[in-house]
């Protein structure tokens, strides 16, 4: 396993060099984000707290138990609010803009799903709260699965939307890897044809109707998002995004809520991981890549019945 990641890793990481845009995240200071990308964000009036040197922006509101919404990647705290509104009659629920991403400052950190993992924890330590229900997209799942592993006490449920890490590394993922890797590449060195495909492309990610509006908003961020969606698909090639071997270290219930029309992170893929889980439930939704965004009614009903141990 080792050493098949190693490959994967310098197949992508050395033979596609970093763009400069990409590298711009890595150690420098948040400039103001555009306004696109602003809108993806925390809303106004939204909090921030500072942990490890970056400006995390959220949303905070409703009182209860609290839950913590992590976003998937170039996306923001935005993609919760209608979750939000279900929620905060009987819950406290925070939706946070990943560095870099919605209203946040920028890393001095490229990111990764063991990076977000650190700045989670340390915002649920600024926050001081104890213990929290985590629901995570995507990369935001990924970093629930490594905190929920590493702090068990701190974790009372987890949902899980199609979280990244749970794939085999193969001749495929390594195709796949480097071929997302150049395609933001080149948005993050501004190609005039860009835009256009990452809204073609966006349809296949949130294919549901119900999602439109937020598809929208992601897709004329394009510009604005591409080097930090660049600098995260470089991340998935390494070593340390394979969390297969944490998932058995995760004790509390889950409910993994599965898009089942994803085309980058399978089902069938990541089953055998999903295995490895000792109190979880599987429910799958007609969704592309965000079961809460997409089929945002099934999903809630299924959130409610899994939040009260139905």
């Amino acid at each position: 396993m080792r050493d098949r990641s190693s490959g994967v890793e310098v197949d992508v990481v050395e033979r596609f060099p970093r763009s400069a845009a990409a590298a711009a995240y890595e150690g420098r200071d948040a400039a103001a984000p555009s306004a696109a990308r602003a809108a993806l964000g925390a809303s106004d009036p939204w909090h921030e707290a500072v942990v490890d040197g970056v400006r995390l922006t959220y949303d905070d509101d409703g009182d209860g138990m609290p839950i913590v919404c992590l976003h998937a990647i170039g996306h923001g705290a935005s993609d919760f609010r209608r979750l939000r509104a279900h929620l905060r009659g009987r819950h406290r629920v925070i939706a946070l803009d990943w560095p870099g991403q919605g209203r946040s400052g920028a890393d001095h950190e490229p990111p990764s799903a063991a990076r977000y993992a650190d700045l989670l924890g340390g915002l649920l330590d600024a926050l001081a709260l104890p213990r929290v229900i985590l629901i995570g997209n995507s990369i935001g799942g990924a970093a629930a699965i490594r905190y929920a592993a590493a702090h068990p006490e701190r974790v009372d449920r987890l949902v899980l939307e199609n979280p990244g890490g749970l794939d085999r590394a193969d001749r495929l993922s390594r195709v796949v890897i480097g071929g997302m890797v150049r395609f933001f590449a080149a948005g993050a060195r501004r190609a005039r044809w860009f835009p256009g495909a990452f809204a073609v492309y966006y349809r296949l990610v949130l294919a549901g109707r119900p999602a439109a509006e937020q598809r929208a908003r992601i897709v004329a961020a394009a510009y604005d998002i591409a080097p930090i969606l660049e600098a995260a698909w470089r991340s998935f090639a390494t070593p340390a995004a394979d969390l297969r071997a944490l998932v058995p270290q995760v004790v509390c219930p889950v409910l993994v809520a599965w898009a089942v029309r994803d085309r980058f992170v399978q089902l069938r893929r990541s089953a055998p991981a999903l295995r490895g889980l000792q109190n979880a439930r599987l429910e799958r939704f007609r969704a592309g890549h965000a079961a809460h965004l997409e089929t945002p009614e099934a999903f809630e009903s299924a959130l409610d019945r899994f939040l009260v141990g139905r």
